[in-house]
């Protein structure tokens, strides 16, 4: 049983994945009909009222959303520049695709940025910009403010993450520090009109969060800047740089992002076009074919890795031992973003994490299977997308040596299901909507 569930589950998986597909996203909502342009679910622009056309963005699904423009938009597209991952290039017709540094940015994604920058100044209100924003965003749109060089923002975004700050965190701070990010390339773009579609990757589908918002206004301050460094404790392991920028942006010596009042935003279109619930609902279609009881427990989940592990565990053994709050079989799907606060020498994800906090519970469960990974393909700095595990795998690591408390407390459940053979790899999947997480019981 335990085999046919491990199958079932990754199909599950692959048909998420696969509605988190971003040229079919932008498909779905942009069409074209003689000159006349429609965007879902209530624009339509007549073509003969622009001049030119331009096409930009970030993100790790930024490419494949640019290549489904070029189908639409064809000749129409006066020239483009995507910035994305490495190794997440396409070659593209009139839009060049560069690569950079995720999810500690680098010097190609500055270089990117600025060339982003010089393209959108000389804009005007005849010109129309298409904008592909997608997760990972934020770290290939560096464009650091004045006084803050491209190392420091690499050595604040490490701590940032390995102190277990959330996502919506991580980007208050950037959107800080930065000269393209929290509405501020909106700012350089003004008076053109500006559509983003967006294949969101935060909790709450928020266009602000999504790649920090380059395009949308931005409802955070200096303020809350510094709250967060504050709460991690960050303040003396900051670069000075960084907390001197925060400093005058408070005492109103450095430029506050564009709030949602500016007049810029005016001209500015944020749309989702794909999100963690959409994946979510095409998991619970293929899972009632497959004749599972199912339901999405929710796309809304963040805060601790171990603690929503083990929220997820009682689940299970909730389904095993009174059929509460599905029948069986039974299949829970579940998203968002966890955090992790690393504090051992170890090599893993949140994703592979999260399975492995989880093991020993699920040994106590007849017939179960739980599966975790990033949408993007990669589970944080491993090549891995996440792990899979069933009632068998505590004690079949225990057959050969591995004690899953020690690869907890080393934070190295890479290595732990590298040795177990529970390693879930997909490769680039050119999209990003979170996490996708899921248990299956059987009868």
């Amino acid at each position: 049983m335990l085999e046919s569930l491990r199958k079932d589950s990754l199909r599950i998986f692959k048909e998420c994945l696969k509605a988190a597909d971003p040229e079919e996203a932008i498909h779905r909502f942009v069409h074209i009909s003689e000159d006349y342009l429609f965007v879902e679910p209530d624009i339509k622009i007549d073509l003969h009222n622009f001049d030119r056309v331009f096409v930009i963005g970030a993100g790790k699904a930024s490419a494949p959303m640019a290549r489904a423009l070029e189908s639409i938009l064809g000749g129409k597209i006066t020239r483009g520049l995507i910035s994305v991952k490495h190794g997440h290039g396409l070659n593209l017709a009139r839009i060049r695709v560069t690569e950079a540094g995720h999810p500690i940015p680098d010097s190609s994604g500055l270089k990117a940025t600025s060339e982003m920058i010089n393209l959108l100044q000389p804009l005007g209100a005849n010109d129309l910009v298409f904008s592909c924003i997608s997760g990972g965003g934020s770290a290939l749109l560096p464009s650091p403010a004045d006084g803050v060089t491209l190392e420091d923002k690499q050595m604040i975004t490490c701590l940032l993450i390995e102190s277990g700050a959330d996502i919506h965190e991580i980007n208050t701070v950037r959107k800080h520090l930065s000269a393209s990010k929290g509405g501020r390339l909106m700012r350089y773009a003004y008076p053109a009109q500006v559509i983003s579609l967006i294949l969101s990757d935060v909790v709450g589908d928020d266009p602000s969060l999504v790649a920090s918002g380059p395009f949308a206004p931005d409802n955070t301050t200096f303020e809350d800047s510094i709250d967060v460094i504050e709460k991690y404790k960050l303040e003396a392991s900051a670069p000075p740089s960084v907390m001197n920028h925060l400093r005058r942006g408070i005492s109103g010596e450095a430029p506050e992002t564009p709030k949602p009042l500016d007049k810029i935003f005016s001209k500015a279109t944020n749309l989702i076009i794909g999100s963690n619930l959409l994946s979510l609902e095409a998991g619970k279609k293929l899972a009632q074919s497959l004749g599972y009881n199912c339901m999405i427990l929710s796309s809304l989940i963040e805060g601790d890795t171990t603690q929503a592990a083990l929220f997820h565990a009682a689940i299970s053994r909730e389904l095993a031992n009174s059929n509460n709050p599905l029948g069986l079989p039974a299949c829970v799907l579940s998203g968002g973003e966890t955090t992790v606060r690393v504090e051992g020498n170890g090599f893993g994800g949140r994703n592979q994490h999260f399975v492995l906090s989880l093991l020993e519970k699920i040994n106590q469960v007849p017939g179960c299977v739980v599966l975790s990974a990033g949408s993007d393909g990669t589970d944080g700095p491993t090549d891995a997308a996440g792990a899979i595990a069933d009632t068998n795998s505590f004690s079949r690591a225990a057959q050969i040596g591995l004690a899953p408390d020690f690869y907890l407390a080393n934070f190295n459940s890479y290595h732990f299901f590298e040795q177990l053979g529970d390693l879930l790899f997909t490769g680039p999947t050119l999209t990003n909507v979170m996490d996708i997480r899921l248990i299956l019981v059987g009868n």
